[in-house]
């Protein structure tokens, strides 16, 4: 059944990107990007939420699968594109995490197509973290404008964030490593 609770959850966290992004891009809201953080917050909390509420319920669903991991690709991405805009992070970086969220989303698909499932690893999901993290530091200095301290805490994030991209993305390949030999 595609529709049940832990499915709504995960599907909450795509209906609150646009918001957050409004409350965060739209100027004359008082205390907007406040809001946004919030929004930010509590969409990231469902990513927990809504597998634990899939195991707990015994709902887990191929929908579920594959929607998650897009939700939570959809609401960073959009995050870090917005931060590009307000000049808080280099695009390059961004398009470093873009690449990474892309060619692992492939390589899962083209895996999934030959009966193989590359599953998440705590690398993988630490990755997630550094990326809620770094949104947060992104909005928090933005909004409160920290000054050098926050200057240097926003490059650790960004450093943390790219790191673990680009390694959790080689461990998803070497994982994968058989699905680019030869067939027998």
């Amino acid at each position: 059944m595609i529709w049940n609770l832990p499915n709504a959850i995960t599907l909450s966290r795509i209906f609150l990107m646009p918001l957050f992004l409004f409350f965060l891009l739209y100027r004359p809201i008082p205390y907007g990007e406040l809001i946004a953080l919030g929004v930010f917050g509590f969409a990231a909390l469902t990513d927990a939420v809504d597998g634990w509420v899939a195991r707990r319920r015994q709902q887990i669903t191929d929908f579920g699968k594959f929607a998650d991991p897009i939700a939570d690709k959809l609401l960073v991405m959009a995050a870090l594109l917005a931060f590009v805009g307000l000049g808080e992070i280099w695009a390059v970086w961004v398009v470093i995490l873009l690449s990474r969220e892309i060619l692992v989303m492939g390589l899962r698909i083209w895996a999934i197509a030959q009966n193989v499932v590359i599953a998440a690893s705590w690398l993988a999901k630490l990755k997630t973290l550094s990326h809620i993290l770094l949104i947060v530091v992104l909005l928090g200095n933005h909004y409160w404008n920290w000054g050098v301290v926050g200057y240097e805490v926003k490059l650790g994030f960004i450093g943390l964030a790219v790191a673990l991209s680009v390694i959790s993305g080689v461990e998803y390949f070497y994982k994968g490593r058989a699905l680019f030999r030869p067939p027998a």
